[in-house]
């Protein structure tokens, strides 16, 4: 296993002087945000000079050496970085007014402890995701192909949570928790590529990164935006903004309606201007956050974006996923593009499964992934050919669930950003934030 975990690490270093190469953007400039600039500085001094002349400039001297670029360290285990097993806590927020006693509360604190192992869990899963996320969000660049993209996010996660190379994402104790999301300009979610999709990312897309990690079926669900072009800034900030104001008003005992009331009235005050034409940022109104289950990404409980009167609320012990999109076209998605994520039912048909090769394939659906979600890409690298009419028999008898791409109207642009927290006895701890996001 350890001859198979190195590979997956040679692998990721190729793809980052891969990516370096294609430091050059659209318009030809270098990006050179780690040199220094060769330009002279001058600086005054107010005291005597060394001839006595008050108040002459002294030059400074170039420098034109290149600060040493540092990259995300993919190739060791995060249980090596992390010998004492003990990993960081989140973002911790405390409650608000008829919670805020829980903070201090004896009783709430033991329970805390009680939680320990399922917390750390949920914190080591997060922090492969940042350390993966660091490392994808240096490296990617226009000219990559997605495949490339996906290959380089989702051998980070297998790596650092030493899941052997022959397995499609590691189901059980720990890996990809469902397939990597790189969705791009109207496309909003459940794009990945499927074998022979040649997709290139250009300069002027608007690309979401939606990727997930288990670590013992908890998982952490994050997703950012990524765009070289500046102005698509706006709609990022409209996006960002609306998460973190879902992420703030949740709470224990806070109703769901009411937190899409507040995501909805941020993400619209927001506008944004391309090619010279002024857009409202819309909500993408069928498209919802969601409590999360151990191996269950999508729990009983929906999160809108939009204000919609949903009574229902939050509990303590929930784990969500605050996921806001924000669209210049209809503010509205239908399935297009070809499928490429699916997943096993929750609840199997009493009904069996009568073509012979459907059969095999489900046995290793359940022995791969489980309910957790798949791409085809995973079925190739296990070594299945041939498969996709015992998958189509599979989604035909309700075994296994298709998630075709949802799109918004062709020539419009949507972002996404995403956070996992639980609403713990005491304070609300926001596990997937980091220093990006």
């Amino acid at each position: 296993m350890v001859t198979k975990v190195d590979a997956l690490a040679k692998q990721l270093n190729e793809q980052a002087t891969l990516a370096d190469k294609a430091e050059v953007t659209k318009n030809g400039d270098v990006d050179n945000e780690d040199h220094e600039s060769d330009e002279d500085q001058e600086e005054t001094n107010g005291a005597a000079s060394t001839n006595g002349t008050p108040g002459s400039k002294k030059k400074k001297k170039k420098n034109n050496k290149k600060k040493k670029k540092t990259q995300p360290d993919l190739s060791t285990p995060i249980a090596t970085l992390f010998p004492n097993k003990i990993y960081p806590v989140g973002e911790l927020c405390d409650y608000k007014e008829d919670n805020l006693w829980r903070t201090t509360d004896e009783e709430k604190r033991a329970q805390e402890k009680n939680n320990f192992d399922d917390y750390n869990d949920a914190r080591k899963a997060s922090e492969v995701h940042r350390r993966v996320r660091a490392y994808a969000r240096r490296n990617i660049k226009p000219g990559m192909t997605m495949t490339e993209i996906c290959d380089m996010i989702e051998n980070g996660t297998r790596t650092l949570l030493e899941v052997p190379a022959t397995r499609g994402g590691g189901f059980e104790a720990g890996g990809i928790a469902f397939p990597t999301g790189c969705s791009l300009n109207h496309c909003a979610a459940h794009y990945t590529p499927n074998a022979g999709d040649q997709t290139v990312l250009q300069y002027e897309d608007v690309c979401k990164i939606d990727f997930g990690v288990h670590v013992n079926g908890r998982i952490i669900d994050s997703a950012f935006t990524l765009t070289f072009d500046p102005v698509y800034d706006n709609l990022l900030a409209a996006v960002k903004d609306a998460t973190n104001t879902g992420i703030r008003e949740a709470g224990i005992d806070v109703r769901l309606g009411d937190i899409g009331a507040a995501i909805q009235e941020v993400m619209e005050s927001y506008e944004v201007e391309i090619g010279g034409t002024t857009y409202p940022v819309k909500p993408i109104r069928n498209l919802t956050g969601h409590s999360i289950e151990r191996y269950k990404i999508h729990g009983t409980k929906a999160v809108p974006i939009v204000a919609n009167g949903d009574p229902t609320k939050m509990e303590e012990g929930d784990f969500f996923a605050i996921e806001t999109f924000g669209s210049t076209g209809r503010g509205l998605v239908r399935y297009d593009m070809e499928t490429s994520h699916y997943s096993r039912a929750y609840e199997l048909p009493k009904s069996g499964i009568r073509l012979p090769r459907a059969r095999i394939l489900m046995d290793t659906i359940n022995r791969e992934f489980g309910t957790l979600p798949f791409c085809r890409r995973y079925l190739d690298r296990l070594g299945e050919e041939k498969y996709l009419l015992a998958l189509r028999t599979l989604v035909d008898s309700g075994h296994v669930q298709a998630h075709p791409p949802l799109c918004d109207v062709k020539g419009s642009y949507t972002a996404q950003y995403e956070h996992t927290f639980v609403l713990g006895p005491t304070r609300k701890e926001v596990l997937s934030r980091g220093d990006d996001y």
